[in-house]
């Protein structure tokens, strides 16, 4: 996991300079002192990406969204905790919805798996983390794309490191598809479409309002979930069917929610 979660930072983050030279995107030099400054959240990014892959790699894609959607709960909860901020009734039934969906899928998924939920409940905390922390550093001169350049560059340094303690680093020649074609042009493409996610994302946001960015979002899951069952092994039953359901449900809720206290 480690070995793969590098190749895909490290592609990346060179393409990312690359397209940075040939000024598709725009990088500014910015001083060590802000980068330093966004190093807790580059590790928390690290956190992030790891935990995912691991879970990922038990989980069924929409078990996995299911899941990741309670990290909305995990925000609104260091939102309240610093900022004693308020939600309306409405985003409190979405994420009433989400907790539930969350809650009750471990004791009615057919596929669960301990450590893929254990796993997920990291990457969960983590990317709600990330989300208040980002929020926290509003103030910052990084733009999207700088915060994603030091998060790629500092993950690759991390994870160069602990590919030893973590025995990933000769675990990963002992791989058996480590020669399958299908194997390496699959590595090869997580790397490559990861960084076109990133700055699709980050061009989503800046020319789309917030909640509409978020009904996009939501809609692209909504497709995943749907397609996942042509492509992989998905067993389901009627009560993860629900969960699936309000999770979904609860997300829509979320990003109306939104919309009205933009309009506001």
């Amino acid at each position: 996991i480690i070995s793969v979660n590098r190749w895909q930072t490290f592609v990346g983050g060179w393409l990312l300079v690359f397209c940075g030279r040939l000024g598709w995107v725009e990088i500014t030099h910015f001083s060590r002192s802000t980068a330093v400054s966004w190093l807790p959240g580059s590790l928390l990014f690290v956190v992030n990406i790891y935990a995912g892959s691991r879970s990922l790699s038990k989980l069924p894609i929409p078990i996995f969204f299911v899941l990741q959607n309670a990290s909305e709960i995990v925000s609104y909860l260091f939102q309240r905790i610093t900022k004693k901020e308020r939600a309306s009734w409405l985003k409190l039934q979405s994420l009433l919805l989400l907790l539930v969906a969350a809650g009750c899928l471990p004791f009615c998924d057919p596929q669960f798996d301990p450590d893929g939920y254990l796993w997920s409940s990291v990457h969960v905390s983590s990317v709600g983390a990330y989300r208040v922390f980002q929020q926290l550093q509003k103030s910052s001169s990084l733009s999207d794309l700088e915060q994603q350049y030091i998060n790629y560059f500092f993950s690759m340094i991390l994870l160069a490191f602990a590919a030893h303690p973590t025995g990933d680093l000769f675990g990963a020649l002992e791989f058996p598809f480590l020669n399958s074609y299908n194997f390496l042009s699959g590595c090869c493409a997580s790397g490559v479409l990861g960084f076109f996610l990133v700055v699709a994302t980050v061009r989503l946001k800046r020319n789309v309002p917030g909640e509409h960015c978020g009904a996009w979002i939501c809609l692209a899951k909504v497709l995943s979930i749907l397609l996942t069952p042509l492509i992989f092994d998905f067993t389901v039953n009627i009560s993860t069917l629900l969960c699936l359901l309000f999770s979904c449900l609860g997300e829509a809720l979320l990003v109306f929610s939104d919309q009205i206290t933009a309009e506001k």
